[in-house]
């Protein structure tokens, strides 16, 4: 009988806590064996840290035989209203900085974040309103993905919601089309920011992503039970997700196309006012057990 493709399964640390050392022993209580470092890392954001800082991630992680996956920066997460310069300034010229970290850390990826535009809403699509108007982005993203090869670590870029330049799965796709380098920077799709964005997470979203994907962010979500498709009102668990969450699970596991899924924790009001149930434990065994059942 063919054994289920293994997939790892990691979450963003402060997710486990926000005391690192305790929140550590929560991965490894859970099975977790790879981190995904974000922030709550000694009360700073990864790429906060000093030298001294990310030597004792890394030896805390050690020591826990857990190894780092991610290096989820906030960099090129600005508002491209900043203007060329100051955004360069403030992402592509902090690049060398990340690389120095991951360098301590030694993560398989460095995370970079799709840009935000005001903008963005004049254009029926993300690419027509960069030719437009910040035809020098995508050349940005190139440069920073080069370095990032060059230096021995994968790039990954992840849509992010509010004034996220990627609303569609069309989006996704076209951007990474112009970026033209598969071999050296692939897509974190989170799938619930897509949706808050306005594309309700479908398998038919999938397919047409799934060339560019290298990274899989996960977290629930419901809309109104009269509205399929609708938009996201509420909090939930993956299990009870009002998107097809296993259903394109499956997909990415026997494509192979994410060889580690992230959680993350679920945006929306929760159904029962003043009252945020955490549903990580939860997720981890819904996920597991989906993973577990998907054949290659």
């Amino acid at each position: 009988m063919s054994q289920p493709r293994r997939v790892g399964i990691t979450m963003l640390n402060s997710m486990a806590g926000s005391d690192l050392a305790e929140a550590l022993d929560r991965h490894v209580a859970w099975g977790i064996e790879v981190l995904d470092l974000k922030d709550g890392l000694f009360g700073k954001a990864v790429m906060d840290l000093t030298d001294a800082e990310a030597g004792r991630v890394a030896a805390m992680a050690r020591e826990r035989s857990l190894s780092v996956y991610c290096l989820s920066t906030g960099l090129f997460g600005g508002d491209l209203a900043e203007g060329r310069s100051a955004f360069e300034a403030r992402h592509l010229g902090r690049v060398e900085r990340a690389i120095e970290l991951a360098d301590i850390l030694q993560p398989r990826l460095i995370r970079l974040l799709v840009a935000q535009s005001a903008g963005r809403g004049r254009y029926a699509g993300c690419m027509e309103h960069l030719r437009a108007d910040h035809p020098w982005l995508v050349e940005m993203y190139g440069r920073a993905a080069d370095r990032i090869h060059a230096a021995g670590f994968g790039a990954t870029i992840e849509n992010e919601v509010d004034r996220c330049l990627f609303r569609t799965p069309e989006d996704a796709a076209g951007f990474f089309e112009a970026l033209g380098r598969p071999e050296r920077v692939l897509f974190t799709w989170d799938v619930q920011n897509l949706w808050q964005m306005g594309a309700f997470p479908t398998v038919e979203a999938y397919e047409l992503l799934r060339g560019a994907i290298g990274y899989v962010h996960l977290k629930g979500g419901q809309c109104r039970p009269d509205e399929p498709g609708g938009t996201l009102l509420w909090r939930s668990g993956l299990s009870e997700a009002s998107w097809p969450v296993a259903d394109i699970v499956r997909r990415v596991v026997a494509d192979g196309v994410s060889e580690v899924i992230c959680l993350n924790p679920s945006h929306g009001q929760p159904r029962v006012a003043d009252r945020w149930d955490d549903f990580t434990e939860a997720d981890l065994d819904f996920l597991r057990a989906t993973i577990a059942e998907t054949a290659p």
